[in-house]
């Protein structure tokens, strides 16, 4: 089974741990989970329909926000960036120019540089994805698009076809690379720049003609 604590240290204080989901069960229904958050937050949040921002945030002109966000105290979200399906941006977090995020969970500190994507994924704190990183979220390429996880060479079933990654604690996560999906980062890993991360059992079989 996984244990998203074994990837953020204090994942059982956090009101997220409290709903005893998967980690691909909180980014399917990320937007439903942070809409029902919004309501319990402090008069700090200035809310607009189902976006939420902390006064003390940041968040660009021409920046884009769709479905139901949260975002923290001193968060900055820079203009061209495009977040939807249900954002959670925690204390500190940053997300670049010309990046977007879907259905995925930030916690405290965690950065997304520049050109980047990040779909469908839980990062811990202290995060750091340079530019151009890549979370990928669907397999595309294969005829059965059912992710799997691969956990000390056992094969952990989602039942989704849509999940990206679970990255711990101040892993950091080099320019240009590319994680597949179902990626499981244990915490303070280091992922070079140009770098393809690909934990899946199953292979591809192509034929080209």
């Amino acid at each position: 089974m996984i244990q998203t604590s074994d990837y953020i240290a204090n994942w059982e204080s956090s009101p997220l741990a409290r709903l005893g989901l998967t980690p691909w069960a909180m980014t399917t229904n990320a937007a439903r989970i942070i809409q029902s958050m919004i309501p319990h937050l402090d008069d700090a949040y200035r809310v607009t329909n189902t976006i939420a921002i902390h006064e003390s945030a940041t968040v660009e002109d021409g920046a884009t926000l769709k479905d139901a966000i949260i975002i923290g105290p001193n968060a900055f979200v820079s203009s061209r960036s495009y977040l939807r399906g249900g954002v959670f941006l925690e204390d500190g977090c940053a997300v670049g120019p010309f990046c977007e995020v879907k259905s995925s969970f930030m916690h405290k500190g965690s950065k997304l540089a520049h050109l980047g994507f990040l779909g469908d994924s839980i990062l811990g704190k202290n995060v750091n994805l340079e530019a151009g990183v890549v979370i990928a979220n669907h397999r595309n390429e294969w005829t059965d698009k059912e992710i799997t996880l691969l956990q000390e060479g056992q094969e952990v079933p989602t039942g989704v076809t849509k999940f990206g990654s679970l990255i711990g604690d101040n892993c950091k996560v080099g320019a240009n690379s590319v994680l597949a999906p179902g990626t499981l980062l244990k915490p303070d890993s280091v992922i070079p720049r140009l770098t393809s991360v690909d934990q899946q059992a199953k292979q591809l079989i192509s034929v080209l003609l």
